[in-house]
């Protein structure tokens, strides 16, 4: 998969997992977990290179966020979550945390 315009969450994981962004990460009580590993990043030590919104074809209340991330001790990887009406508070939190310098123009 090739496509620099990816319009689909999986088809921007693929393109990412294939530049290295391999670990997957969930929010867990203000912090970010590292799935595999279980290791424990705080917003500080987040840096987000980049990120993509989607809207639900069929539902347009269907909303989600791809942050592509890179940490403090050079883990890549990437984080999917919904957010609008019924997002994850949580994560919305954790990434307002992040200092601006930690996003990527």
């Amino acid at each position: 998969m090739n496509n620099e315009y990816a319009k689909s969450e999986r088809e921007n994981i693929e393109k990412y997992q294939a530049k290295g962004y391999e670990r997957n990460y969930k929010v867990v009580q203000g912090a970010l977990v590292d799935v595999d590993t279980k290791e424990i990043f705080k917003p500080e030590e987040i840096f987000v290179v980049k990120e993509y919104r989607y809207e639900g074809m069929s539902n347009p209340s269907d909303l989600s966020i791809l942050y592509i991330i890179e940490t403090n001790t050079n883990s890549k990887g990437t984080l999917l979550i919904g957010y609008g009406p019924t997002g994850d508070l949580d994560a919305s939190e954790f990434f307002k945390a992040i200092p601006k310098k930690n996003y990527s123009s």
